[in-house]
């Protein structure tokens, strides 16, 4: 059971944090595959029922996932959440900040890999 209006906030949401080729590309990605309903599933209870949620901001919420992405060693969604959140306002040295911080609670290893997708995105986007 989907609900549209959840699907079309969290879209929204998506779209506005990551930004349109991003999205497009992921969902373009897994049309007509068993994906499909996952990325449905994700923008109706992540996108818009976790992102949508009161009580912090968007900054707050990227500056959040930087970590935990970091710690999963999750590179494919930390490219598009380091450019989330510049998009949500955080400055590139609060994003390198963020990174050497997951070096004393995730390793260095993953601090290190993280930089490395951190550093392809500002070459990206400079």
């Amino acid at each position: 059971m989907t609900d549209d209006n959840a699907y079309g906030n969290g879209m929204a949401t998506r779209r506005q944090v990551m930004g349109d080729e991003f999205v497009d590309r992921a969902l373009t990605r897994t049309t007509g595959t068993a994906s499909e309903e996952l990325q449905r599933y994700i923008t109706e209870h992540v996108w818009d029922g976790v992102w949508n949620r009161p009580g912090i901001s968007r900054r707050d919420r990227s500056l959040l996932n930087l970590g935990m992405l970091t710690a999963l060693r999750a590179h494919e969604e930390l490219v598009g959440h380091v450019r989330g959140a510049l998009t949500n306002g955080l400055a590139r040295d609060e994003i390198v900040e963020a990174i050497i911080q997951t070096a004393g609670y995730c390793g260095a290893p993953a601090a290190l890999s993280a930089m490395r997708v951190v550093q392809q995105v500002f070459g990206e986007t400079d």
